[in-house]
C-alpha cells in the first residue's frame, strides 16, 4: 500500500529564529481507476481506502448502485522498474449484465485534489439521474446536532493531527453519531471513500443520514450526496451557486458555514429544527 504520510526536512522560521526540522506531509499520489480493464479516470488522492474510493466514484457516476454489481476490485500494473507494485492502478470488474451509462465511459476524466472532476463536457453531463430520491426523506435533524458535527468530524481525523493537510467527510446519524469518517487531500475523494464504504457494506441508499464535510460544498459534493441517497449535506464553509441550485432541484438540505452555534441553511430548511430556547 502507498504511504499516507511522507516526512520532509524543512527550514522552520519563527520570529527571529530559524532551525531545520522534520515535517510530516499528507501523501498525494495518482490513482488510475479502470473499469473491466478499460481506463476510466485518474485521481490525485491520499493512499488508503482505495477500494472504497473506486467504488464510491462509480456510485457517483451512476455506474453501480449495489454491491452485487461489483464482482472484484484489485490492484494491477503500476509496477516500478524493480518490480514493486506502486498500488496506483485499480481495476474494477462488473457483474455480467451491469451496463454503465454511456456518458460515464465517453468522458475523459482527470480529477485533481483541489477541484474534483475537470473538463466535463457540459453541466447536463454531470446531472446524473439518481436511483434514489432524497426529497421524500423527512430526515428531521436539530440545529444543535448539526452544530456539533464539525468538532466530531475533526476529532476523528487521525492523519490531519499529524499533517494539518487533509480534508474529511463524515457520515452521521440524525442524532449525531458517527457511522464512518474518511480523509483525503481532496474532499471529493473523501466523500467517494465514504460512499464506497457504504456500497461495499450494503448500506445504500443512505437515507436519514447527514454528510458533514470540511471546507466548502461544491456542485460535485451535492451530486455525490444525492447519488448515494443522503438527504442532508453540511459544510464548514460556503457552498457554490451551482451546489445550491442542484440541492434545491433535488430536495437535498444544504447547510454551510457551520461554525459554533451559527450556520446558514440554503435549501431544505424544513428538515432543520431550531435549537430550543
Amino acid at each position: 500500500m502507498g504511504r499516507v504520510t511522507v516526512k520532509r526536512r524543512v527550514l522552520r522560521l519563527r520570529e527571529a529564529a530559524a532551525a531545520h526540522r522534520v515535517d510530516v506531509l499528507a501523501a498525494e499520489e495518482p490513482l488510475e481507476i479502470r473499469l473491466d480493464g478499460r481506463p476510466l479516470t485518474i485521481t490525485m488522492r491520499t493512499p488508503g481506502d482505495d477500494f472504497d474510493l473506486a467504488a464510491g466514484f462509480l456510485v457517483s457516476e451512476g455506474v453501480v448502485t449495489s454491491p452485487e454489481e461489483v464482482t472484484a476490485i484489485r490492484y494491477c500494473a503500476g509496477a516500478t522498474a524493480d518490480g514493486a507494485n506502486t498500488y496506483n492502478v485499480l481495476d474494477v470488474r462488473l457483474a455480467a449484465g451491469t451496463s454503465p451509462p454511456a456518458t460515464s465511459l465517453e468522458r475523459n476524466f482527470y480529477t485533481t485534489s483541489s477541484c474534483g472532476v475537470c473538463g466535463k463536457a457540459s453541466l447536463d453531463a454531470v446531472r446524473t439521474v439518481a436511483k434514489w430520491r432524497v426529497d421524500g426523506d423527512p430526515a428531521p435533524v436539530t440545529a444543535e446536532v448539526i452544530a456539533a458535527l464539525p468538532d466530531r468530524l475533526r476529532a476523528a481525523q487521525r492523519v490531519f493531527d499529524r499533517t494539518g493537510g487533509l480534508h474529511a467527510a463524515g457520515l452521521f446519524t440524525l442524532g449525531g453519531d458517527a457511522l464512518c469518517v474518511r480523509e483525503d487531500v481532496g474532499r471529493h475523494n473523501a466523500v467517494d471513500k465514504l460512499v464506497g464504504w457504504a456500497l461495499r457494506d450494503g448500506r445504500l441508499p443512505l437515507a436519514s443520514t447527514v454528510l458533514m464535510v470540511s471546507g466548502r460544498a461544491s456542485f460535485e459534493l451535492v451530486q455525490k450526496a444525492v447519488m448515494a441517497g443522503i438527504p442532508i449535506l453540511a459544510a464548514v464553509s460556503a457552498p457554490s451557486s451551482l451546489a445550491v441550485e442542484l440541492a434545491a432541484e433535488t430536495g437535498l438540505t444544504l447547510i454551510g458555514f457551520v461554525r459554533g452555534s451559527s450556520m446558514n441553511v440554503y435549501t431544505g430548511e424544513g428538515r432543520v429544527d431550531l435549537v430550543p430556547g
